[in-house]
């Protein structure tokens, strides 16, 4: 039983403006971003466009394993070097604000993603998570039941 309230588009359930770097951004800094607000992943721009899309899988791959011999301030000083550049996965799938949230569930397990980066005329316009449709998800359930 849907209801006028429930989502239907990527647009209804997107974060809009999503918090993003640039391709030189230091791994470090993108890392230090994510913790402080509590993401999984920062779509890369280049001049306002999107260019690539980094999560926290793709910077835990860039860190030295636990058993590295390197001290504590040589991986400091690696990871001030190493650009979001060097591990964003480049050109990423995205998604319009206008296409059906069955779409982007779709695109996301078809292609083992979490995010997809919302673009309307060119511009990023937001960015749609796994946490997003499991949110939406839980709020249709909860109409659902209230409902029956």
């Amino acid at each position: 039983m849907a209801t006028s309230q429930q989502p239907k588009d990527v647009r209804d359930l997107m974060t809009p403006t999503p918090i993003s770097v640039s391709p030189n951004t230091p791994v470090d800094e993108a890392r230090t971003l994510m913790q402080q607000h509590r993401i999984r992943h920062l779509p890369v721009l280049d001049h306002g466009n999107l260019v690539g899309i980094v999560s926290d899988r793709d910077i835990r791959l860039a860190l030295p394993s636990p058993a590295t011999s390197l001290s504590v301030y040589e991986i400091g000083y690696l990871l001030t070097r190493l650009t979001v550049a060097e591990i964003m996965t480049r050109d990423p799938l995205t998604i319009t604000p206008e296409r059906p949230i069955t779409e982007a569930i779709k695109r996301m397990l078809a292609h083992k993603v979490g995010a997809l980066p919302v673009v309307a005329a060119g511009q990023l316009v937001g960015i749609v998570t796994r946490t997003n449709l499991l949110q939406a998800f839980l709020l249709s359930q909860a109409e659902f039941s209230v409902a029956a």
